[in-house]
């Protein structure tokens, strides 16, 4: 059965990486001692060794071993042997192009699908979708498909921002773009604020944190989802 969180950001606003969440995670991966971190995303174009030195100061404070896929001579037998996996943040376009690159997308999508851990945040959350299409990340890279791992009946976007009415900028907002998605595509979207999660068990979908999340569905108005509520999406 598959088992997933999938976590709008790994640092709420005024705390450190992953304290919002950790008790949370220490539960999660109480089965497992070492988690495979996919570091691909690579924020800030940092290294792939400095990205783990994050991961693992950060999963060293419940006492969890994370070690690099990068590490291994084959990323595919790295994913074969994993009891938990954690693909942090970043650059979405640049993730998902290592992901096919490294022949790992498909796999890892089985892997889940056969019991795997899985912990995803920022983009490790929007590759958890049917497609990276509601990223807010620039295109540095041309990944070889926008199709994902499909774990979930809908796409996400992390990091979502409600209008600000006193500002100045006249820009678009996330609701706009996501409605602008909804002109061409039909799967619905989860605009997922910092400090909430998704928890995946099975094909039960339920909405943790403090806050609400914003649901578009194509063709009709935009609605709120209160905290602990399940997603009304699924199973497919």
């Amino acid at each position: 059965m598959k088992k997933l969180i999938i976590a709008s950001t790994s640092t709420v606003h005024g705390s450190t990486y992953l304290s919002y969440i950790l008790p949370r995670l220490q539960e999660f991966f109480a089965t497992t001692d070492e988690i495979l971190f996919i570091p691909y995303a690579r924020p800030g174009g940092i290294t792939h060794d400095e990205y783990t030195e994050v991961a693992r100061k950060g999963f060293g404070k419940i006492g969890k071993r994370i070690r690099g896929i990068h590490t291994f001579e084959d990323p595919k037998e790295a994913i074969r042997r994993a009891e938990a996996v954690f693909t942090g943040g970043g650059n979405t376009f640049l993730l998902v192009t290592q992901l096919y690159k490294n022949g790992i997308m498909e796999l890892l999508r089985q892997a889940v699908l056969d019991g795997t851990l899985y912990f995803g945040t920022s983009a490790g959350a929007n590759i958890t979708g049917l497609t990276m299409q509601t990223t807010n990340d620039m295109p540095i890279v041309y990944p070889p498909s926008f199709k994902t791992l499909g774990l979930v009946p809908f796409n996400i976007n992390p990091h979502y921002l409600d209008p600000d009415t006193g500002s100045r900028h006249m820009g678009e907002t996330r609701e706009t773009r996501i409605k602008e998605f909804h002109r061409i595509n039909t799967q619905p979207v989860i605009g997922l604020r910092e400090g909430s999660w998704l928890e995946v068990s099975g094909d039960d979908i339920i909405l943790k944190g403090e806050l609400s999340a914003r649901i578009f569905e194509q063709g009709k108005e935009a609605y709120e989802l209160e905290n602990n509520s399940k997603i009304p999406f699924g199973p497919f």
